[in-house]
Order: structure tokens, then C-alpha cells, then sequence
């Protein structure tokens, strides 16, 4: 079954979708990072492109007139999903020019599904890898209960007669979903995931 920001199969083989409507980035780059040299003799400069950071090393020496090679790459500025796709990836030398790329061409629903499989789920950090590709279903809910009760809405359990509906132990139904379901917090919004 292909994957989209409208989720993917449930476990119970019938398609579930995001519960919300994943917002779309802006693609406006305002972000600004800082190259900090570990060279105690020389200082750092802030950049917002792979090309101004390496425009700016090009011209950087040291107290003693050598070139500046390895820095520190910080997060400064710019949209609360970036900065946690930062945190969780480690952004530094290496993978700056790629986090760059990602947070230009990722909407924020691609960006939370890295996130998640970095920071919660273990993953490495690969730009060249299609965030569906790490198999995570997010919920965007309230509680474990709340799924428990769209879930029985949208007929994962079966076709349930109006006249049991009442007798529906949801509290029940969200404790098992805690089994397979783990919850985060990420940009502010409150999601429920699986990773499967």
C-alpha cells in the first residue's frame, strides 16, 4: 500500500489517515546558522546557504594568517520544525548542506516523519532517503483515548451497532493502543506515532 501524507494501512489492513491536515512549508529560507570555529583563534560567522558559508570559509584565517577548516555548526534562527530537525539530525559539518536541501524541499509532515525516526525511532539521518520510507504512521490527537475512539469511528473494530456505541470501553481500547502507539511532541503540536 503506497504511503502519503494521508497515512497508511493500520493493522488491521483498512487504510487510516493523518487526523489532521499536515501544514505545508513556506519554503522561505529564513534561517540563519553559525559556523564556529574550534580554532580558539579564530571567529565564527553566521550563514543562511551552503554557498554563503563557503564564500565566508573561503576568506577566514586565524590570528596567525592560517585558513579555518572545522567549525561547529549551530542553529540560530528560523521556523521551530527546522530547528528540531536540526537538533535531532546533529546538525554539524558534515550534514549541514543536506539539512539545507531537506528544509527546502520537505513539506513539515516529511519533516516530522524524520524526526521522529531519528530522535524517537534510532534512525540515521539520510537526505537521500524518502521520509515514507521509514514506515511511521502519525496521529494528530489529543490522547491515546481520542484514537481509540477514531478508530472505532472510522470501523477499525467492525461495524459496531448504534445501540452497543455506549458500552464501548475506549479507556480499554487506548491502553492496548499504548502497546504499539508511542506519543511526542514536535514544533508544539501533540502526535501519536507507530512506527512499524
Amino acid at each position: 500500500m503506497g504511503r502519503s501524507p494521508l497515512g497508511r494501512g493500520s493493522s488491521a489492513g483498512l487504510v487510516v489517515g493523518f487526523a489532521f491536515e499536515p501544514k505545508e512549508s513556506e519554503h522561505n529560507m529564513n534561517i540563519a546558522l553559525h559556523a564556529q570555529p574550534y580554532d580558539i583563534t579564530a571567529t565564527g560567522f553566521y550563514f543562511s546557504t551552503a554557498e554563503e558559508f563557503d564564500e565566508k570559509v573561503s576568506k577566514l584565517t586565524n590570528d596567525f594568517g592560517d585558513p579555518v577548516e572545522e567549525f561547529e555548526i549551530q542553529f540560530i534562527d528560523g521556523e521551530q520544525i527546522d530547528c528540531e530537525l536540526a537538533k535531532e539530525i546533529d546538525i554539524n559539518q558534515g550534514n549541514f548542506r543536506s539539512y539545507l536541501d531537506c528544509i527546502e524541499a520537505w513539506e513539515d509532515w516529511q519533516k516530522i516523519l524524520v524526526i521522529i525516526a531519528v530522535g524517537e525511532c534510532g534512525y540515521n539521518f539520510d537526505a537521500d532517503v524518502d521520509p515514507d520510507h521509514y514506515g511511521i504512521d502519525i496521529y494528530h490527537t489529543t490522547s491515546m483515548r481520542e484514537l481509540a475512539e477514531q478508530f472505532v469511528e472510522e470501523g477499525l473494530y467492525g461495524d459496531i451497532p448504534d445501540s452497543l456505541q455506549y458500552y464501548i470501553d475506549y479507556d480499554a481500547i487506548a491502553r492496548d493502543l499504548s502497546m504499539e502507539y508511542s506519543d511526542t511532541v514536535i514544533a508544539g503540536d501533540y502526535l501519536i506515532y507507530r512506527a512499524s
